[in-house]
C-alpha cells in the first residue's frame, strides 16, 4: 500500500470507528505498515472522526519519527510491539467499543463458542493484564498474545485488533464488539446459551484454515456436550415415537367405541 492509499484509508476507518461509537473524543488509534519497517499512525489529540491525511505520522517500527508535523499517540507503543512480533501484521486498530470494553473492565475473556462467525473470525479473545496507558507496560502486557491471537481485550481500557491489512483489522474490531454484544444478551438478558460442541468447532477450524487464518486460538469446548446433545436428540425421538403410539391406540379405541354405539 502506498503512503497516499494508507493515509486515505486511515481517515475512512477513523470515521467508521467514530460513527459506530467505538471511540469517544480523541480515543483510539490506527496504524498501517507501508514497508518492512515503516508505518503510518494517527496523531495524538485528534478525534478519529475528524482525521485528515496530512495529520498522519510516519515512523519506523523502532519508534523513530520519519515524517509528519504532529506527535504520534503515546499508545503507538503497543502497535509497534505487534509489528515487531508479527511479520504478517500490516495494520493495527485500537478502540474502546462499549460492550467489549465492559468485558475488559470485568476481566472476562471472550471465548464461549456460541456463534460460527465468532469462532472462525476471532476464535478466542483473551484479556491482557492491566497496564498504565502510554507506558511500556502496555506493549509488555499484550506481547504473550500477539503470535497466537489477533485480538485482545485490554483490562479496564479497551480492545486491540490486528490483521493482514487495515480492512481485516477493522473488521475484527467490528466482529469483536458484535460477539461481545451477543454474549451479553445471551448470558445476562436471555440467561441461556447453547454452545457449539467439539465436533462443530473442529469443522469451523477447518473453514478458518481454508480462509488462510492461522491465528485466533480455539474456543474451549465440553467433550461431553456432544454426547449430551445426542442423548437429548435420542430422548426426543423416543418421546415422539411414544406419543405417536399413544395417539394411534387412542384413535383406534375411540373408533371401536363409536362402532359399538357407546359414544355420542
Amino acid at each position: 500500500m502506498s503512503d497516499f492509499e494508507a493515509k486515505k484509508l486511515m481517515v475512512d476507518i477513523g470515521k467508521r470507528i467514530y460513527n459506530k461509537n467505538f471511540v469517544a473524543a480523541n480515543d483510539g488509534n490506527i496504524s498501517v505498515r507501508v514497508g518492512p519497517n515503516t508505518i503510518w499512525t494517527t496523531p495524538t489529540g485528534v478525534s478519529k472522526g475528524f482525521l485528515r491525511p496530512d495529520m498522519m505520522v510516519k515512523m519506523n517500527i523502532d519508534g523513530k519519527i520519519l515524517a509528519g508535523s504532529r506527535k504520534p499517540s503515546s499508545e503507538v507503543k503497543m502497535h509497534l510491539r505487534v509489528y515487531q512480533e508479527s511479520e504478517d501484521t500490516n495494520a493495527v486498530v485500537h478502540a474502546h467499543p462499549p460492550v467489549a470494553t465492559s468485558f475488559a473492565i470485568a476481566g472476562v475473556s471472550l471465548e464461549k463458542p456460541v456463534s460460527p462467525e465468532a469462532v472462525v473470525l476471532l476464535g478466542r479473545v483473551p484479556v491482557a493484564p492491566y497496564a498504565t496507558p502510554g507506558t511500556t507496560q502496555v506493549p509488555d502486557s499484550i506481547t504473550p498474545f500477539i503470535k497466537d491471537y489477533h485480538a485482545v481485550l485490554l483490562a479496564n481500557h479497551g480492545a486491540l485488533t490486528w490483521g493482514r491489512d487495515l480492512i481485516e483489522a477493522y473488521y475484527r474490531m467490528e466482529s469483536l464488539e458484535h460477539y461481545a454484544l451477543m454474549l451479553m444478551y445471551s448470558n445476562n438478558i436471555i440467561n441461556k446459551a447453547n454452545e457449539l460442541n467439539c465436533s462443530q468447532i473442529s469443522d469451523l477450524m477447518e473453514i478458518r484454515d481454508h480462509l488462510g487464518i492461522k491465528t485466533g486460538g480455539i474456543p474451549p469446548c465440553d467433550i461431553n456436550l456432544e454426547t449430551t446433545q445426542n442423548e437429548g436428540n435420542n430422548n426426543a425421538n423416543k418421546q415422539q415415537v411414544i406419543e405417536e403410539i399413544v395417539s394411534s391406540v387412542t384413535n383406534r379405541v375411540v373408533t371401536e367405541l363409536k362402532k359399538g354405539g357407546q359414544l355420542s
